[in-house]
């Protein structure tokens, strides 16, 4: 079980996109192309036309190399950044070697060809013995060998130099015997290896940087499924808040109704709560509904309660067509009117009259829930203190879940572009919510 969830793990982790990885070799050596042969024609090398394609053979050659090279340091994706540098320097030794070996073999017709035409200009006869052995036919070494013409081969300045130590500048052919060819064959690779190291080593610092890019973005991709996460389950917990303080009034409600014989009504009302509870269960918590679909379940609940309160619930609804598509999260007006119930009915003896408005007002939306009720009066002042928990003028020491339910829902879903606004208005109590206004387009 333990090696099963590591190996999902080990798949789990970023890595770079194969197109990526290719681009980035691709663009990388055609960069070296260009330079190496902008150089050759800054220098004056002969035989243009043909080491343009041995150089792109050599290119050529290095993509595969450095294919081979990533499928290694692959492997490391995801280990300690010193780690992948420490593979990276030990690996690209050997690459580096092949390269050279490569570069070598490739061009060595053209050098040979360029250095008999070099030495040919110079007097120089360069030839092989039946051993293997190269013979330099010099017609004379200068005394001074600071005076030797620097255009001529190393190979060909460090033999005469050599022959000047041993006492032979005369006319005798400068012998370069297979040892000495070897260790100049090992000193032009290891020339050439030390830049495809370098050059090897640059790559694999890129990569090494794009990899770090992709696990940046896959940390931000998390850290977002992390946010969302956990801005879903607390949408959840304040959605799942307001059932429950609702069910727990409807059921007294209800047993108060049965307890007073008023059997009929008692029907009723329990038709009307298995109706609200489908309709208010159904969707999803986190999720937003239309605002008409919002008032349509506020009906029901409204028709709930004015089993209680028949000739005292009084309602008026006023939501123009235009902003019936407006979407608001589930639930969202449900504490506002089971406080205006709460506070502004059931105190008194007269009829109350709760107001639910909307309007639009510079591209957002604005709902008003209202009642012409007692207000924060005497017979009111729980109903003051449970508001100033959503009133910034008030402070938050109220302890009912009403609007500061309404308050935490709309800003863990708008964030801080939301307000609400509650206080009494000297001839009832009001509460104000403005938030952006989005619209749903489905169906459309």
């Amino acid at each position: 079980m333990e090696n099963t969830d590591y190996d999902r793990l080990e798949e789990d982790q970023p890595r770079v996109p194969l197109v990526s990885v290719l681009l980035s070799m691709v663009a990388f050596w055609a960069c070296y192309y260009l330079l190496a042969t902008a150089r050759s024609y800054l220098i004056g090398f002969e035989f243009q036309q043909e080491m343009l394609w041995l150089r792109l053979v050599v290119i050529l050659a290095s993509l595969a190399v450095t294919v081979l090279l990533w499928l290694l340091l692959r492997g490391f994706d995801n280990k300690r950044l010193w780690l992948r540098f420490a593979v990276a320097f030990v690996a690209a030794l050997p690459a580096s070697l092949l390269l050279a070996a490569i570069n070598t073999e490739v061009f060595r017709e053209v050098e040979e060809r360029a250095v008999y035409r070099m030495n040919k200009d110079q007097g120089v006869t360069v030839r092989r013995d039946q051993t293997g052995n190269i013979l330099v036919d010099i017609p004379q070494i200068p005394d001074d060998l600071d005076d030797l013409d620097p255009a001529l081969p190393a190979e060909v300045q460090k033999a005469m130099q050599q022959a000047v130590e041993d006492g032979e500048a005369g006319g005798d052919p400068i012998v370069i015997d297979k040892d000495m060819q070897r260790n100049l064959l090992w000193v032009q690779l290891t020339d050439i290896a030390l830049g495809r190291y370098f050059l090897l080593l640059a790559w694999a610092a890129l990569y090494f940087a794009m990899t770090q890019a992709e696990h940046a973005r896959a940390a931000e991709r998390r850290e977002g499924e992390y946010k969302r996460a956990a801005k879903a389950a607390e949408l959840k917990s304040l959605r799942y808040q307001v059932n429950p303080h609702f069910l727990f009034n409807t059921l007294n409600s209800l047993s108060a109704l049965v307890m007073t014989d008023r059997n009929e009504q008692a029907e009723t009302m329990i038709q009307t709560i298995s109706t609200f509870y489908r309709r208010s269960l159904s969707g999803d918590p986190v999720g937003d509904v239309p605002l008409a679909e919002e008032i349509e379940l506020q009906r029901l609940y409204l028709q709930i309660e004015a089993v209680r309160f028949p000739d005292r619930l009084r309602t008026a609804i006023d939501v123009p067509q235009e902003l019936e598509r407006a979407l608001v999260p589930g639930m969202i007006l449900q504490p506002l009117i089971e406080n205006s119930v709460k506070y502004a009915v059931a105190p008194v003896n007269r009829p109350v009259t709760i107001f639910i408005s909307a309007i639009e007002e510079y591209g957002r939306l604005v709902i008003t829930v209202a009642d012409n009720g007692p207000g924060s009066g005497e017979k009111s002042a729980q109903r003051a203190s449970d508001s100033s928990a959503g009133n910034p003028a008030g402070g938050r020491n109220g302890f009912g879940i009403g609007l500061a339910n309404v308050r935490n829902r709309l800003e863990t879903r708008f964030g801080k572009d939301v307000s609400v606004v509650s206080g009494d208005t000297g001839h009832g109590w009001r509460t104000v919510i403005r938030m952006p206004l989005e619209k749903n387009t489905r169906g459309e």
